[in-house]
């Protein structure tokens, strides 16, 4: 009986293979996008692999098929892949607290290995590296062909380990070796809450918060934060969002809340499908705040959830935003585990802001444009370094001028004046 059904399948798909010959002389278009056909084709090719490869070790069916879902996922685009059961694992346990690395964000743009943003206070972020530096060698290893997946497992390792990165910077062409230690990563998403030095903002009480990256807690962090200042007398708000890669999508939502009011739809996702479209509002609990003036700082490194909150309050007509073009990074990846424990992480949508202009691959574009060049950047970064500074820090910070802050505050400043003016 068994000899009878594996003849009976053979049969099958050589009738199968003849009919894709015929309809491939027939009808091309038709046989490009038929399902059995591709698979048949498909089967051959690891037929043959199976039959004639010089090296057996390599034609195992697993190995074989993980290959090729890991090949049509990387046609897709650089958020979309495939995971074997120890990649599954490894991103749950990126989603902790705390978890082990150099602490920056990346991605593949343009075929290139891309640093997002890295992370406030981690080791990537003390090495000086910045937005857009490009990750040419791991460890001296190309990056050129390598998967994301395979980039950041190389990333990866035990606090204490140290990884070498080669570091191309667009902005200077300039090449240069990165040896970073790894640590467990620890990040605190709210920073910096004060009113502004009179010398900037004049006889205005302008207050100022920076949130680094959103997770579950950063809500109530900064509604802490925004009740002191209100009782220190506030009359306005710079959000700093600059470098923020984002986080998860309810800590985005929440952050909304604290300055549009419950059930205040803040973001969309459409898909393919019914269940992709969905509308995420405030909760109905949020708390109702004094409508002052906000401006919201963004660059190249604000991406994701980051650029959730921007969008929002920039169409919401609740914040002007002053800076640069954000990253650009606005569509929904579902993590499905497979029957094996392996899984995939695939696009399903993009995100709309309320005004439905699609964030992914355009960024959000700021209300006042705002630049800075490279060395500012490097500045800004040394900045905002926790654990004091020696002289040869002082020295390079000497005369920087954060200009896209200040181009916010004047701006509040104009606002308010107009505000007092009226009554």
């Amino acid at each position: 009986m068994k000899t009878r059904v594996l003849l009976t399948a053979t049969l099958l798909l050589l009738g199968l293979g003849l009919a894709v010959g015929l309809r491939a002389l027939g009808t091309p278009a038709a046989a490009e996008d038929n399902g059995y056909d591709n698979i048949a084709v498909l089967m051959r090719a690891m037929q043959l692999i199976r039959q004639d490869y010089v090296d057996e070790k390599k034609t195992n069916y697993r190995a074989l098929t993980y290959a090729a879902i890991k090949g049509m996922f990387n046609s897709l685009d650089p958020h979309s892949r495939f995971m074997e059961p120890s990649e599954l694992q490894g991103m749950e346990d990126d989603t902790r607290s705390e978890f082990g690395g150099i602490g920056i964000t990346v991605t593949t743009r343009d075929g290139l290995l891309t640093v997002v943003s890295p992370m406030e206070d981690t080791p990537g972020f003390r090495a000086g590296l910045l937005p857009g530096d490009q990750i040419v060698k791991i460890n001296g290893a190309a990056t050129e062909q390598m998967e994301l997946s395979s980039a950041i497992d190389r990333l990866r390792g035990a606090a204490g380990q140290k990884v070498t990165l080669t570091i191309l910077r667009p902005g200077t062409r300039q090449i240069k070796d990165y040896t970073i230690e790894r640590a467990v990563i620890k990040v605190t998403s709210v920073k910096d809450a004060r009113l502004l030095d009179a010398k900037l903002t004049g006889e205005a009480k302008i207050g100022y918060v920076r949130i680094t990256q959103f997770n579950e807690p950063t809500a109530g962090e900064l509604s802490a934060k925004l009740d002191a200042l209100e009782t220190q007398g506030m009359q306005a708000l710079i959000l700093d969002l600059r470098n923020n890669p984002g986080g998860i999508l309810e800590g985005a939502v929440d952050v909304c809340g604290q300055f549009v009011g419950p059930n205040t739809m803040v973001v969309s996702t459409e898909g393919r499908v019914p269940s992709a479209k969905k509308i995420y509002k405030t909760s109905p609990d949020a708390k109702r705040r004094p409508r002052y003036p906000m401006a919201i700082l963004i660059n190249g490194g604000s991406a994701s959830a980051a650029e959730i909150v921007a969008g929002a309050l920039r169409d919401l007509k609740r914040a002007i935003l002053v800076g640069e073009t954000s990253f650009g990074k606005g569509s929904v990846q579902s993590v499905i585990e497979l029957q094996d424990g392996a899984g995939v992480r695939l696009t399903t949508a993009r995100y709309y802001t309320p005004g439905k202009q699609v964030i992914h691959e355009k960024g959000i574009a700021p209300s006042i444009r705002a630049t800075m060049t490279s060395q500012q950047e490097s500045q800004l970064m040394l900045q905002r370094r926790e654990g004091g500074l020696d002289e040869a820090d002082k020295k390079q910070l000497a005369g920087f001028r954060d200009t896209q802050l200040e181009r916010a505050a004047d701006a509040l400043k104009g606002v308010i004046l107009y505000a007092s003016a009226g009554k």
